[in-house]
């Protein structure tokens, strides 16, 4: 019969495919399933009562019209969908694809003879076959439970239905996601602790998709009487029988629930199983560490219950935990004296092969067996009978923990050992075997020259017959053939037996020098029989007895274990490297079948395993760097408190002072620990865990990355909360006190990196970067329709996680409190900003709230990276309120009737810009005074804008004298790129011909970052949404102004000041906000509206010249501050259009 597995067997090929797509599922659920957004859990009632109308479940089927319709009634529900689709629909396609790969059409083919010449029943007699067969049916249930138990079924069936609804167009043409619905729709069964399980269940669950019952029968028939894997010849003692079927026993354990008739009815069938596979063992796991209770599992099966009791008798579940109770006491020292240095040598290790093998068996189906059955995670605290069982094995087998994991490590290190000294005796095996043969092969022919009487040896008389002997023995031991070993080691002995007969029947012993040829070629002739028995059988035994699979999730309960063992000997980290060498070994059971199969799922499988592993191995090794910054802190509190620093002169009678030989002698132990440590994890040596790289070095450094990253984020976090109730602000004394927090890490991070060999100015840059630059990415999540998730994030990481804590206020991170607190305590409102001296003072009282130091505090505590991302922050802010400004203006002003006639009137009135309004005082005075209404919250808005520039304008001056001070050659070489691409684009647009950067030219972009962060911008002249066309929008802007000027005063020392405290209004905001307003529109609006500002000073100063009014008004004043405050901003020429230099109306005419 052709090879099952052969290329050109199709039946074997489809199935193996079939059964490496069924490994990579469950990979790819495993990973799927830690990236589903919280939001479809629904468990806040924030997200019940923002999203319970967009995220349905199965019931949306029923009538999806009136879900439907429900959205289309609320614009915002629309929006908020829109916005929810654009998020999730990455994922959800991800979900979906996965669970359309799990069609099947095999079974049909099989039975319907598609495969000539192969029948269900053939494939069954076939080995692989068999052994694949089960193995489809098993990994489909597993593919079932594993979905449940990491999906919940709500859950579930909200994303199938998003899913369907965001992707309509794709849904109608699949014509399985009906069947997909049907299998996955929820179950009732929930993971959670104490939650019931749903009755039938799991194997109504598993009739949704009908399966051949008869194919059903074959499988459970094979797995109920055969070895399917011939695992028990690796296992040759009886007892260790239960764990040599372990992996059978899981399979036939998921495959009984596709016919629960055995498991209800069918006495003597569960007897059977129980005998064969549960005699001594009540706890699986089932696949990659999914433990089983079966006394849980079994509970409501009559004939699974029955039968399993035998195993559960209160004498047998003694006996057993008895056995391995006194198995722990003798396997101890056991290993223990086999790891000694320099007992596990060549010769010994060849001599007891069967004696070590027993002795690793025995360890590994100890441990197995301890750990299974002592997991709290497999005993319901709720269920009393599991809760006896629990506790009577705890206490028959003694358990310790930290004595089985001590045996763990030790069995792990000897395994190790072992399969290293066999790798290499494989490689050497034929050289060495050739070398022996050679070397004994010449002392024959040397003796046989000894005896012919030509070489002269002491006392040796010449003897034809013993020379012609040796002369043949030589040549036997050279016949001797490597390939035939069987052959070849017969003849081994046969020889040895006659070179013992010869120095006996012919009185050789006499002659010492001819004894010690003999004993010589003897000894050789022994390690050719060694040598050619070292075979390959011995590490398959080896890889088989050590799987640690069961342990992939249970081992997290020995984590704080390893930590503490760690924590007190570092060198511990080499045992437990190979003991992350055994748990690797796990990788072997998904993988073996995608890697027959050739299939490209191959480096995503290995991929997550591996960096499961590999994160796990990061979790355990991170209390090195977390014991190193525990003996950091206490180091930098020694330094700033306790020692005094030496002057640079100092009196001989003081010298002891300043010794302060204890604090010093302190610092130098906690020194010496902290290098113990690092000494400790670079012993470990790069590792292979699965297809990843491990580099010591790299994981010290992103240990140390890690914990420099939670201990920063966890003190901003703390520190940067602030109080908006305190009656004066708690902003300053909040950033000092944070400021010399940063400092101390800084400092510690200095004195470390000698002694851990870390570059720590490098790492503490990167690291405080990307916790800012994180934060500012998560607040301005709140202001962005399509959200970074953290998965997309380039700042995030998945070795050295930045922590997200939860809200304490509005702002979601610190950046966000830190603005928010800068804006409350600089409110327009209740501060008036005074620009000659960069300070906000209080409009009640007068005194000084805050000025431009603020932002050097800032700088001094978050650094550039604070001050830029803050920055960012409030262009987020600005573009927000804008775009809620414009809405209301376009929502509620433009559509209110009755003011655009207003507008309309006034239109008119004004007409031409270039004259004078006749009536002038009365025209704007009415037009004011029936608009009054709508200006409250246009003020607001503007408010807000002009404050936010104010800050953005001092956050680019602080970056700007910091990067002159600290970087002056970066600075200017900035400054002169920006002024050279400035005039070559200018030129560009006057002579077309000459160059400029082309769209995928990526230089502006990144220059204009540079450019903000070094503060070399105005944020000004920034444009920050795109506008349409608006009408009556300069006539809007100008009522504006003229309605707020009233509120305001000129004053020759402060310039325009708010007239009462009652009604406050800040005049730089003002300006700035109307001058940001206007920059988002086209040029010509501000032209109208700065021509209308024009026409209303003439047309008042002509009224008061006529009626010789000898006083100029207010509102003339203030609009002529305002033009001089807007020249002042944009850094226009002073000749502005509509102002010529002869008018009468200069401001200096005021200010004289």
């Amino acid at each position: 019969m052709v090879d099952f597995l052969a290329e050109n067997n199709l039946c074997g090929q489809a199935i193996l495919r079939i059964v490496s797509r069924g490994n990579a599922i469950i990979a790819e659920l495993l990973r799927l399933s830690d990236f589903i957004p919280t939001v479809f859990r629904l468990k806040d009632k924030s997200d019940q009562q923002k999203y319970g109308d967009i995220i349905c479940d199965f019931s949306y089927f029923k009538g999806p019209e009136y879900y439907e319709g429900k959205l289309e009634t609320k614009p915002e529900l629309q929006d908020l969908d829109e916005e929810f689709r654009e998020n999730n629909i990455e994922i959800l396609y991800d979900y979906c694809q996965m669970h359309k790969k799990w069609k099947a059409l095999y079974l049909d083919d099989l039975n319907e003879g598609v495969y000539i010449q192969q029948t269900l029943e053939t494939v069954l007699l076939n080995e692989d076959g068999k052994q694949l067969l089960c193995e489809a049916l098993y990994l489909y249930g597993v593919m079932l439970l594993v979905i449940d138990q990491k999906i919940e079924g709500e859950v579930r069936e909200r994303m199938l239905v998003s899913y369907y609804r965001y992707s309509a167009a794709r849904s109608s043409a699949d014509s399985n996601l009906d069947d997909i619905c049907k299998l996955l729709r929820s179950t009732g069964y929930s993971s959670q602790p104490g939650a019931k399980r749903p009755p039938s269940y799991p194997e109504s669950y598993f009739q949704r998709v009908p399966i051949s019952p008869t194919f059903v029968s074959m499988v459970i028939g094979r797995l109920r009487s055969d070895d399917i894997y011939n695992q028990v010849s690796a296992y040759p003692l009886p007892e260790h029988r239960s764990t040599a079927l372990a992996n059978q026993a899981a399979m036939l354990y998921v495959c009984l629930y596709f016919a629960p008739s055995i498991l209800h009815t069918q006495q003597a069938k569960m007897r059977e199983i129980v005998d064969k596979y549960f005699p001594d063992n009540w706890v699986i796991s089932i696949y990659m560490g999914i433990t089983v209770n079966l006394v849980e599992a079994w509970e409501p099966y009559k004939a699974a219950k029955v039968a399993l009791n035998y195993t559960l008798d209160t004498a047998n579940i003694k006996e057993q935990a008895c056995r391995y109770a006194s198995g722990l006491e003798t396997l101890r020292p056991q290993v223990q004296q086999l790891l000694k240095e320099g007992f596990l040598r060549e010769e010994i290790v060849l001599d007891h092969i069967p004696k070590l093998l027993n002795c690793l068996r025995d360890c590994n189906v100890a441990i197995r067996w301890l750990m299974l059955h002592t997991a709290e995670s497999v005993y319901d605290p709720n269920n009393k009978r599991l809760r006896q069982i629990k506790d009577q094995v705890i206490n028959d087998s003694k358990y310790n923990p930290k004595i089985l994991f001590q045996l763990l490590l030790d069995t792990a290190q000897f395994e190790f050992i072992l399969k290293e000294m066999f790798k290499q005796m494989l490689s050497e095996k034929q050289i060495k075997w050739e070398n022996y043969k050679k070397e004994g092969s010449e002392r024959m022919t040397e003796l046989a020259e000894v005896f012919s009487g030509v070489k002269p040896l002491t006392r040796v008389e010449k003897n034809e017959n013993l020379q012609a002997w040796f002369r043949e023995i030589s040549k036997q031991i050279e016949s001797l053939n490597y390939e035939d070993s069987t052959a070849a080691g017969r003849k081994t002995v046969q020889l040895i037996q006659a070179l013992v007969e010869v120095q006996e029947f012919h009185q050789l012993e006499s002659n010492l020098q001819v004894c010690q040829f003999l004993a010589d070629t003897r000894k050789f002739l022994h390690q050719m029989i060694r040598t050619i028995n070292i075979k390959e059988e011995v590490l398959i035994t080896m890889q088989i007895v050590g799987d640690l699979s069961y342990a992939w999730q249970l081992i997290d309960s020995f984590t704080s274990i390893m930590q503490e063992s760690i924590r007190v000997n570092p060198s511990m980290v080499t045992k437990l490297r190979a003991t992350f060498l055994k748990l690797a070994s796990a990788l072997d059971l998904p993988l073996l079948r995608i890697n027959q199969a050739n299939s490209p799922d191959l480096l995503s499988v290995s991929q997550f395993y591996s960096g499961e592993l590999v994160a796990y191995v990061r979790k355990v090794l991170q209390i090195i760097p977390e014991s190193m910054f525990t003996s950091l802190a206490r180091i930098i509190k020694l330094q700033i408190h306790d020692i005094m620093e030496v002057p640079t002169r100092l009196d001989k009678d003081k010298l002891k002072d300043y010794a302060q030989l204890g604090a010093r002698y302190e610092v130098a132990k906690l020194t010496h620990a902290i290098s113990i440590f690092t000494e400790g994890i670079l012993m470990m040596k790069t590792t292979l865990v699965g297809i990843i790289k491990v580099d010591p070095k790299q994981l010290l450094e992103d240990g140390i990355r890690k914990e420099l990253v939670r201990r920063v984020a966890f003190a901003l976090h703390k520190g940067l909360t602030f109080n908006p109730k305190a009656k004066t602000s708690e902003l300053m004394p909040k950033l000092k006190d944070m400021a010399a927090t940063m400092d101390g890490f800084y400092r510690s991070f200095e004195y470390i990196q000698d002694y851990v060999s870390i570059y720590g100015l490098k790492i503490w840059q990167e690291e405080v970067s990307r916790i800012i630059n994180y934060n500012v990415e998560q607040e301005c999540n709140s202001f962005l329709r399509t959200k970074i998730q953290d998965w997309q994030s380039v700042y995030q990481s998945t070795h050295i996680p930045i922590p997200k804590y939860s809200p304490v206020d509005e702002s979601a991170t610190f950046i966000g409190r830190l603005c928010r607190e800068i804006l409350r305590i600089t409110d327009p409102k209740v501060t008036c900003y005074i620009d000659q001296m960069n300070t906000w003072y209080d409009m009640r009282t007068h005194q000084e709230v805050t000025n431009n130091r603020l932002f050097s505090e800032i700088q001094h505590t978050l650094g550039t990276f604070g001050l830029n991302g803050l920055d960012r922050l409030l262009c987020f802010m600005i573009v927000k309120e804008l775009q809620n400004f414009l809405n209301m203006l376009q929502k509620t002003i433009l559509r209110d009737k009755a003011v655009v006639d207003i507008f309309k009137v006034l239109l008119s009135a004004v007409n031409p810009v270039k004259g004078i309004v006749a009536n002038a005082a009365k025209v704007y005075a009415n037009a004011v005074a029936k608009t009054q209404k709508i200006w409250a919250s246009y003020l607001d808005a503007i408010l807000k804008v002009g404050q936010m520039q104010i800050l953005r304008q001092q956050i680019a001056n602080e970056l700007n004298y910091s990067c002159k001070f600290d970087s002056k050659h970066l600075a200017a070489a900035l400054d002169n790129l920006n002024k050279s691409l400035l005039a070559d684009i200018e030129a560009h647009y006057q002579d077309p011909t000459l160059p400029y950067p082309k769209e995928d030219n990526t230089l502006l972009y990144e220059i204009t970052a540079y450019l903000e962060a070094a503060g070399i911008h105005n944020p000004l002249n920034k444009i920050y949404i795109t506008t349409k066309r608006l009408p009556y929008f300069p006539i809007v802007n100008f009522l504006f102004l003229i309605a707020q000027l009233p509120k305001l005063q000129y004053s020759k020392n402060q310039g325009m000041t708010c007239r009462k405290a009652a009604d406050p209004v800040d005049w730089p905001p003002l300006v700035l906000g109307l001058l940001t307003l206007l920059k988002q529109f086209h040029s010509r609006y501000t032209e109208q509206f700065l021509a209308l500002i024009g026409q209303f000073i003439r047309s008042i100063m002509e009224q008061c010249t006529s009626q010789r009014i000898p006083e100029m008004p207010s509102d003339v004043v203030g609009a002529l501050m305002f033009l001089e405050d807007y020249v002042h901003y944009t850094k226009l020429p002073r000749k502005v259009r509509n102002f010529p230099d002869s008018s009468p109306l200069r401001l200096k005419i005021i200010l004289n």
